[in-house]
């Protein structure tokens, strides 16, 4: 199947579902919810959508910071490798949760991990 990784997803719609499960999992998740105490989520969750569309190769409407400076704030707070591997297990159970396929999930797990060392601070 040829095209992006957004597309074989399902594009916008599954970039939206796939967003709004993830923060309903991150948020009820104790390791890393204090990171977004105080966080305006619609928000956040529409950065979230224009990021991911941009990084799985959809259209690129993406406005927000780079991942070392838009995560500066909470590496200060604490954020470390753990709770980034707790984010990576909600990103990958909310892929598996849409019935995304395996090898599409390995990409987008792929995606997401290269960006460790930026939001890290590293």
């Amino acid at each position: 199947m040829s095209g992006s990784l957004y597309e074989k997803i399902g594009g916008e719609a599954a970039v939206n579902a796939a967003v709004d499960i993830f923060y309903r999992k991150v948020l009820a998740d104790d390791t890393v919810n204090k990171f977004f105490e105080g966080v305006d989520m619609d928000k956040q969750a529409a950065k979230q959508k224009a990021f991911l569309t941009m990084a799985f190769g959809g259209p690129h409407n993406y406005t927000g910071e780079d991942m070392r400076r838009g995560h500066a704030h909470l590496v200060a707070r604490g954020l470390n490798d753990a709770h980034f591997d707790a984010i990576m297990g909600h990103i990958g159970a909310t892929l598996t949760e849409l019935k995304v396929p395996a090898d599409l999930i390995a990409q987008a797990a792929a995606i997401a991990e290269s960006t460790r060392k930026d939001v890290l601070g590293k």
